[in-house]
């Protein structure tokens, strides 16, 4: 009948073509367990979009509250730390275990949906909690971790479940997920790392069934993984995870990951790089990356005998976001809550204050991408974004005079500085652009200022901006 009905063999055969490349588009959908194929994968868009992220580290190790959350590594580990083992022998009796601290972890004053009100405020649009920190205490009601979660013991609530549900009321902002894959004392991973990670009853017992729980119950949009230096990415299974939430996660279309996922692998595979702590090259990178950085200049945990000159001040958060963006990467700033559950008021402080900013300056910031130059080759201090065809130069400190030359721009057709009534006057010279701005008195701007620059070309010149050397890490920035 075929031969007889040319038209109807033509319809077959297009509808057999049709479904063969429907079959080959699904086959190339898919992500193998090699580092190839998943690096393959676009980053959605909405991370590259979002700009800013909350971190909160949280968990026993803020019982304590000394330090910083590597408490107890410090105070029973291989590498003591003489300050924190003092401080329990002056403060805790003889046979006191690091687990007699979490009764103690009540979280009597957390409201999730005030951290949720809070975060919205500063203007970030993604939440990064701690599920579980290297000491291995969970903070959500889990079967993988008997007794040593919140459910069982401590606050007796399901943390992860009560924050997540107050964020996602929150339409600007995502929940995400840290998660650590080692535990520093567990008798599983010491007896895999004796064994030089040739055994692998850890993982399977413990780390994947735990990630595995994470993604299928809380459909969190950043897997943000730690803890992975030691082992290679083969004792963690990592390839075969991130393939399974590619491919068949419920988040598999909207999730992102870092790059933290087997020795080696940070800075080199994943879907947004890391690199170190506080990492801020200063200059554009070829990868997506972030820059995860605390408030508490020395611990991401809470510590209770910080000073205010530990934390830092609007203008040096201002700055720290100018020089990632601008260079293309996204800021994380974090949090570390009370055991009470509360976010001491110098945090609160801070985050309010870069909202406030924020709401005044953010079309420089949100949906941003870098510009064909980071920072200013005449004036220091002085950054550069763009976005909807506009370029937005970063002020981090008020010119001498009120006058500012821009080196990187030859001319503009338009100045605005944002937030202010007036108009700055402008014009082109040899050197640059020289702008005349107005006066700050009686406007409330402060802390850092930001010019919308339209109609802008760059000099012809070839010299390209300074690079920026951001501080050393120093040697407490450990997650």
């Amino acid at each position: 009948s075929l031969v007889k009905n040319p038209e109807m063999r033509l319809t077959k055969l297009l509808t057999v073509a049709s479904f063969a490349f429907c079959l080959a588009s699904l086959c190339q959908c898919r992500y193998t367990p090699d580092w190839a194929s998943l690096d393959s994968r676009p980053l959605p868009a909405w991370y590259d979009q979002s700009k800013i992220g909350i971190f909160i580290h949280w968990g026993v190790f803020s019982v304590p509250s000394y330090h910083s959350e590597w408490f107890w590594w410090d105070w029973q580990g291989t590498d003591k730390q003489k300050d924190v083992v003092n401080f329990m022998k002056q403060n805790y009796p003889p046979g006191f275990t690091y687990a007699d601290f979490a009764p103690k972890f009540k979280a009597t004053f957390f409201n999730p949906d005030q951290w949720a009100e809070l975060f919205d405020s500063a203007g970030a649009k993604y939440v990064v909690f701690t599920s579980k920190h290297h000491e291995g205490y969970c903070n959500w009601d889990t079967a993988y971790s008997f007794n040593w979660n919140s459910k069982q013991v401590g606050p007796n609530r399901d943390l992860v479940a009560d924050l997540a549900a107050a964020i996602r009321k929150r339409p600007g902002l995502r929940f995400g997920l840290y998660h650590s894959l080692y535990e520093w004392f567990n008798p599983l991973y010491q007896n895999d790392q004796r064994s030089q990670f040739k055994t692998r009853d850890f993982v399977l017992s413990k780390t994947m069934p735990e990630l595995y729980e994470l993604v299928n119950r809380f459909k969190p949009d950043v897997v943000w993984s730690d803890g992975d230096w030691d082992a290679p990415a083969e004792y963690w299974n990592s390839t075969g995870f991130l393939a399974w939430l590619y491919n068949d996660s419920p988040v598999n279309d909207s999730v992102v990951t870092n790059d933290r996922w087997g020795k080696g692998v940070m800075c080199n595979h994943g879907g947004y790089y890391t690199c170190q702590d506080r990492y801020n090259p200063g200059i554009l990178q070829p990868h997506k990356w972030e820059n995860c950085m605390t408030l508490d200049k020395q611990s991401w945990g809470y510590r209770r005998d910080a000073r205010l000159a530990d934390y830092l001040t609007p203008q040096e958060l201002l700055s720290t976001l100018a020089t990632t963006i601008s260079c293309g990467g996204n800021l994380l700033v974090n949090v570390g809550p009370t055991a009470d559950g509360t976010i001491d008021p110098v945090m609160e402080e801070r985050l309010r204050q870069l909202g406030s900013w924020l709401r005044t300056n953010g079309e420089a910031v949100y949906n941003s991408t870098p510009w064909s130059r980071q920072n200013d080759t005449a004036t220091s201090g002085v950054w550069y974004t763009q976005r909807a065809g506009s370029v937005y130069a970063f002020l981090l400190t008020w010119p001498a005079n009120d006058r500012l030359l821009l080196g990187s721009v030859a001319m503009a057709t338009n100045v605005t500085l944002l937030g202010h009534p007036k108009r700055p006057a402008f014009s082109a010279t040899p050197k640059g652009l020289s702008v005349a701005l107005p006066s700050l008195d009686g406007t409330g701007l402060r802390w850092a200022w930001v010019l919308r620059l339209d109609g802008v070309k760059p000099p012809k010149s070839a010299e390209r901006p300074r690079i920026f050397e951001p501080m050393p890490n120093r040697e407490f920035d450990r997650l």
